[in-house]
């Protein structure tokens, strides 16, 4: 709820997500991937009301557990946080060294002359130097604090890694050393949810690609088809690719709506060329699209043409 009204941040988000596989979750801002992130980790405001399940590997649902299950049995141990503001979610009084030993103790059990080069290890793997982890939170730049909070959410382990924008603040090198850092983390069967704007990070390392528009997954594809050929079937999905400056460099014309004053029907019904009529109406989620011509002719013939 905000101010009296509800918004509705994330709807209908149905997918599943396999031990060593990566899915990237991409879309415009405000289109509700971190809320769907928090939601998995219990940390959304107290205001706030889900429905539906969320499991892990035979565990309790995620989104009915209570505070003690989410801090003592999931949190670190069972699914690892990349956040999307690590600044703050670091603890602004203890230095990176003492937050990243604290971790070790806690998940992996480490302790005594062990740990000095066990958070040596832990920095490295997010290329975070050693001669900074003595510093505070504050001392760091934007791209620091994001590779201190990416060695923290690592060192677990976890079966499942949510990274919310891990790649902000980082040229081009570290984006790419990170996220290949996070693809091995799906070595030996863990999973990997990766949330994104960068689709050059998200080409890199995802086998699957969900993309958000207005609370909703629109498509759910493998990389190789979204990236490739024939592409993504659903409008809005091909004018995320269209709009890169290596592709066509044209951006979707208009502006999302507002999550509080969603329309009745197709969301991106007043952005997209191909609306018509039938758009009044909600597209159901079929074979991994939500779209009212996602089978028709027009779409046919435009996957045709990038085939060709």
């Amino acid at each position: 709820m905000r101010g009296g009204r509800h918004v509705a941040a994330v709807t209908d988000a149905t997918f599943d997500l396999a031990a060593g596989e990566c899915l990237a979750l991409v879309g415009e801002s405000g289109c509700g991937k971190s809320v769907l992130a928090s939601a998995l980790l219990g940390l959304l405001p107290a205001n706030a009301e889900t429905s539906g399940a969320a499991l892990l590997d035979g565990g309790p649902d995620l989104l009915t557990a209570g505070e003690r299950t989410l801090a003592r049995t999931v949190r670190g141990r069972r699914i690892g946080l990349v956040p999307q503001s690590p600044a703050a979610h670091l603890t602004p009084v203890r230095t990176v060294r003492a937050q990243v030993e604290e971790t070790l103790r806690e998940l992996t059990g480490v302790r005594g002359p062990a740990v000095r080069p066990a958070v040596q290890a832990a920095a490295g793997r997010a290329a975070f130097p050693d001669d900074h982890l003595d510093r505070y939170p504050h001392e760091l730049s934007g791209g620091l604090a994001q590779r201190a909070a990416t060695a923290l959410a690592l060192i677990g382990d976890a079966p499942l890694l949510l990274a919310d924008e891990p790649t902000t603040g980082l040229d081009r090198e570290l984006v790419e050393r990170t996220v290949d850092e996070l693809r091995r983390h799906t070595d030996g069967g863990r999973a990997l949810l990766i949330i994104t704007h960068d689709l050059a990070a998200a080409e890199r390392i995802a086998d699957r690609v969900a993309v958000m528009y207005a609370g909703r997954i629109v498509e759910l594809t493998g990389a190789d088809r979204f990236f490739g050929r024939p592409g993504p079937r659903h409008p809005y999905a091909r004018g995320l690719l269209e709009a890169l400056p290596e592709r066509e460099f044209a951006p979707i014309p208009g502006m999302p709506p507002e999550l509080g004053d969603l329309p009745q029907g197709c969301a991106f019904a007043a952005r997209c060329p191909r609306a018509d009529a039938q758009c009044g109406l909600q597209p159901p989620f079929e074979r991994g699209v939500a779209c009212h011509h996602a089978s028709s002719d027009d779409i046919r013939r435009a996957e045709e043409h990038a085939d060709a």
